[in-house]
């Protein structure tokens, strides 16, 4: 079931009465029986990996709540470390892990071939699994006490606004909100309907309208020329951004309505001035969920410099895997772990040349951002491209081919695309330089509901309803 689809604005209409009608001590039954059925949309089979997640990580919370020291504790961490990464890798990595061994054994001529599994990528399996098991790693640091509902527990895990695509969010924030009592508050669920929106205008219109260009250009990188090429890495830029943002601010604002409140994924990650930056503004929840539960274990910054510089490689490296089986992602994630370490590196030397020839702050400001930029759209290549050998295709195109012969399908298309992205830079501008809740709050109600209305028929004018998926759900 997608956000984008009419079966979920059913769905969630039917949860939100229903939510509302009952009693608070039967909400958390009502919001998992609906967690475990939005989830079973896609595949009936694999609820019973969440199942069997849920049901280690709450013994392995329960048994270490027993263990006062925490050496006793560390069998169940082990237990719920290899139970969730164990499936996590059967299903996302083996078989890449397979073909890898097999394509070096027929490269040397060995009589070796690991089978492959015939299994699916569950939808999400990535994200609850982080999820779930921040909560047994902060048991295990008695950082947070163990969960004992096991009901409530079961819908941390599985809580249906943010379960296949995030945000991650961390148990110490989550599962106290589920033993809050809500009230009915028209301001709060205005306010998420009103995100909601703003996330299904920038999957339908931007996302879903710039990947008909997108698909069509890196499906087809042979024939087109190294413009084409270029524009449809940067239509990619806008897209993902768009796609994944647009979940986000969905899950948040259904989240919102229901009276939940999810941590902040995106914020504005392009107006970033470097690539550290550029993470902490973009998938929030990833980037701290690297930064806590393996940035710090290896050490952080705590070890040297040059231990710093292996650390924070290492997790850019692992971030790629997460994202996906492909040499594609790890060569993404091992970009940007590049990037990051000379970031780090050359801080001091651009401090000191910044002294030496001062430059006006703002056009300083804009040349970071330039840079910055196009460092991710670089990087967007290999993690859009069909393989490494496509990836080479595009950049050699790029950088080596005159730019001429711009591929445009259809010109009024074309411009609703463009339309759609200055919009969308439009709207971030202004968030950035202002609280735009505030202020439209401040507005009449005439000139909100205008506003409202515009956006809704613009989705319907140009939007792209073809119920295609999230691009982070194939991860």
């Amino acid at each position: 079931m997608l956000f984008n689809s009419v079966e979920f604005l059913f769905f969630f209409i039917i949860v939100i009465i229903v939510f509302f009608t009952i009693p608070h001590r039967y909400r958390w039954v009502l919001l998992l029986v609906a967690s475990y059925y939005f989830y079973m949309c896609w595949n009936v089979k694999y609820i019973l990996l969440i199942v069997i997640s849920t049901l280690v990580d709450y013994f392995c919370g329960m048994r270490m709540s027993r263990c006062p020291q925490r050496r006793q504790r560390t069998k169940y961490l082990i237990l719920s470390l290899s139970t969730n990464l164990g499936l996590l890798f059967a299903f996302k990595y083996f078989n890449f892990i397979a073909d890898s061994l097999n394509f070096a054994s027929d490269a040397f001529s060995l009589p070796i071939q690991v089978p492959y599994l015939d299994v699916l990528l569950p939808v999400g399996i990535s994200f609850y699994t982080f999820q779930t098991l921040s909560y047994t790693i902060d048991v295990y640091r008695g950082k947070i006490k163990q969960e004992s509902h096991l009901g409530i527990f079961a819908l941390y895990v599985s809580f249906f606004p943010q379960l296949v695509a995030g945000p991650i969010e961390r148990a110490s924030r989550l599962l106290p909100q589920f033993y809050r009592r809500i009230r009915f508050n028209e301001e709060r669920i205005v306010s998420g309907l009103r995100l909601m929106m703003w996330g299904m205008f920038k999957k339908v219109v931007v996302a879903n309208r710039l990947a008909l260009y997108v698909d069509t250009v890196y499906g087809n990188v042979d024939i087109h020329s190294g413009l084409t090429l270029l524009v449809g890495t940067y239509m990619f830029a806008f897209q993902i951004y768009c796609d994944f943002s647009g979940y986000s601010d969905i899950a948040i604002g259904a989240a919102r309505v229901l009276g939940y409140d999810l941590m902040k994924n995106f914020e504005r990650p392009y107006f970033s001035s470097s690539i550290p930056e550029f993470w902490r503004r973009w998938h929030i929840s990833l980037s701290t969920w690297f930064r806590d539960y393996l940035y710090i274990p290896l050490g952080g910054n705590r070890k040297g410099i040059s231990r710093t510089y292996v650390n924070l490689f290492i997790v850019f490296l692992v971030s790629g895997m997460w994202h996906g089986a492909n040499w594609t992602f790890l060569i993404w994630g091992a970009m940007h772990g590049v990037f990051v370490v000379f970031s780090k590196y050359a801080a001091s030397f651009k401090s000191k040349l910044r002294e030496s020839f001062p430059i006006h702050t703002r056009l300083l400001k804009f040349y970071k951002v330039f840079i910055t930029f196009h460092l991710v759209c670089f990087s967007w290549i290999f993690f859009r491209a069909n393989s490494i050998g496509h990836a080479g295709i595009i950049v050699r195109k790029i950088f080596s081919q005159s730019w001429t012969d711009l591929f445009i399908p259809a010109l009024d298309q074309f411009v609703y695309s463009i339309s759609a992205i200055a919009l969308l830079l439009f709207v971030d501008v202004l968030e950035e330089r202002f609280n735009l809740s505030v202020w439209g709050k401040q507005l009449s109600p005439p000139i909100r509901w205008t506003a409202y209305i515009g956006l809704l028929i613009t989705m319907l004018l140009i939007g792209v309803f073809n119920e295609s998926q999230f691009i982070y759900f194939q991860f």
